[in-house]
């Protein structure tokens, strides 16, 4: 794979292409991302052609930034697995109210939330702030595994340089979502095996 196949973006221009309103493509630890600022992630459904109802994932650099977005209560519950899996693959869907949940889960009053065990990715994080996220597959296609099969689905967009990208685990995050105190949703079975379910007092609803 040759590098000039491909437009590539050190972090410092690639956070100031994504602050100016254009998406992107990034490495993570699961699977390779489309990107782009908050106020600006309605082009990411639009990119992968897929309905709104689907939400998108705010990640981050810092665990601080992303549940002081959250309720105290929610906030508590929180807290412990963030420590013990942030960075990783675990997404964290949580009450959030405002403009973020219309922009990346309209309609909706919550969002999901994660930090990326990527160090590329984390540094470009650190320098743009908190980023709209997906997997970067047009919807309804196999999720791609690699720079090359991202840049094949989204010819136009620019990839986090260096390349080659760490290598990808290929599945997905997992994905819990808070419900009330004490208490989780699995909601979809990922990269991490999350026993906090098993542990949770038995839930109304």
């Amino acid at each position: 794979m040759t590098n000039d196949k491909f437009l590539l973006m050190p972090a410092k221009q690639l956070a100031l292409h994504l602050r100016c309103g254009g998406a992107a493509l990034l490495p993570t630890d699961t699977l390779p991302a489309l990107a782009a600022f908050p106020n600006h992630a309605a082009q990411i459904w639009a990119l992968k052609q897929r309905p709104q109802d689907k939400p998108l994932i705010l990640m981050a650099a810092q665990a601080d930034l992303l549940l002081a977005l959250t309720t105290e209560e929610a906030r508590v519950d929180a807290e412990p697995l963030a420590r013990r899996f942030w960075p990783g693959a675990l997404t964290l869907v949580l009450p959030v109210e405002g403009r973020l949940t219309q922009s990346l889960n309209p309609g909706q009053r919550t969002l999901g939330m994660r930090i990326p065990a990527c160090d590329v990715t984390r540094a470009l994080l650190m320098q743009s702030g908190p980023l709209a996220t997906t997997s970067a597959n047009p919807s309804g296609a196999p999720p791609t595994q690699s720079a090359a099969e991202a840049a094949d689905a989204f010819p136009d967009l620019p990839l986090l340089a260096p390349l080659p990208w760490p290598d990808p685990s290929g599945l997905a995050s997992t994905v819990i979502a808070w419900t009330s105190s004490g208490c989780w949703q699995l909601l979809r079975q990922g990269a991490v095996m999350v026993d906090v379910i098993e542990r949770s007092p038995p839930c109304s609803g």
